[in-house]
């Protein structure tokens, strides 16, 4: 996801410097004339706004507090804006931090993956001051359709896994709606060809669809991460009857499938039928 939200920004004019734990994927953005950092500290010493995606509170520790941290550097009067999809609670903890250190943070994970991303087409939920929103937000409309303020530190956190419980309900129900009907003779192009012109059409029916008709299980959003946000989503509250049987079903899917896309649910569960 990082890659191609810094491709918008150096399409826009920005003058983009990035760092990555594996440097190899910094190859590309280095040769459309981004720079690079050797540490996160170098990273914010250097730049005014820092945009954070990585996968989990444990690497937002380690990004700011490690040995060569965002917090090793002087940090003040500086922005990070932090996209990944973690805990509320991760969020206030290093915003409160931030504060002490005189850094601005503000949470705003987005909804889309990487074609989204490609296309400036993600959805942007943002948690933090609304002075602080407003200084980054031209960023922010370079890299999606829509970009919203929509509350205090760890709100964009919490709509965020909220979107994505959803997505894991809907990836579960189309997968055995197409289970349902073949193992009725309807072949799953003909099923899908039915839901796309139903009232119920959706981009992501078609492209999750397309998948399992294509055997393509290539992971966009992998298994496992939607594992890790539904369990995010239970530590904020999710009881409900499909949210214990979404986390309870994906999650018995990691040792097949864990590394492959999402929709991969379809092939475990097809597999239990």
């Amino acid at each position: 996801m990082g890659n191609p939200m810094s491709q918008q920004l150096l399409k826009a004019g920005y003058a983009v410097m990035v760092y990555n734990r594996h440097k190899d994927k910094e190859a590309e953005l280095k040769a459309l004339g981004a720079t690079t950092a050797s540490a996160p500290k170098e990273l914010i010493a250097q730049t005014d706004v820092v945009i954070i995606m990585v996968t989990d509170d444990k690497a937002i520790r380690e990004l700011f507090e490690g040995e060569n941290g965002l917090f090793k550097a002087d940090v003040s009067h500086k922005i990070v804006v932090n996209m990944s999809t973690v805990s509320p609670a991760v969020s206030k903890e290093m915003a409160a931090l931030c504060q002490a250190k005189n850094l601005q943070y503000m949470d705003a994970p987005v909804s889309g993956s990487v074609k989204q991303a490609e296309t400036a087409q993600l959805v942007i939920m943002a948690g933090g001051d609304a002075t602080v929103f407003e200084q980054v937000k031209p960023i922010l409309e370079k890299l999606g359709k829509l970009a919203v303020n929509i509350g205090a530190v760890g709100a964009g956190n919490a709509a965020k896994l909220a979107i994505n419980t959803l997505l894991s309900f809907y990836t579960q129900g189309l997968a055995e709606a197409i289970i349902l009907a073949k193992n009725n003779g309807i072949a799953p192009e003909v099923l899908l060809n039915l839901l796309g012109n139903a009232a119920i059409a959706n981009p992501y029916t078609k492209l999750k669809g397309d998948a399992i008709v294509n055997d393509n299980f290539t992971a966009a959003f992998s298994l496992k991460n939607i594992v890790k946000d539904l369990k995010l989503s239970r530590d904020i509250g999710l009881t409900t009857p499909l949210g214990e049987a979404a986390l309870k079903t994906f999650e018995a899917a990691i040792p097949e499938h864990g590394d492959e896309d999402l929709i991969a649910i379809y092939k475990y569960l097809d597999k239990a039928e």
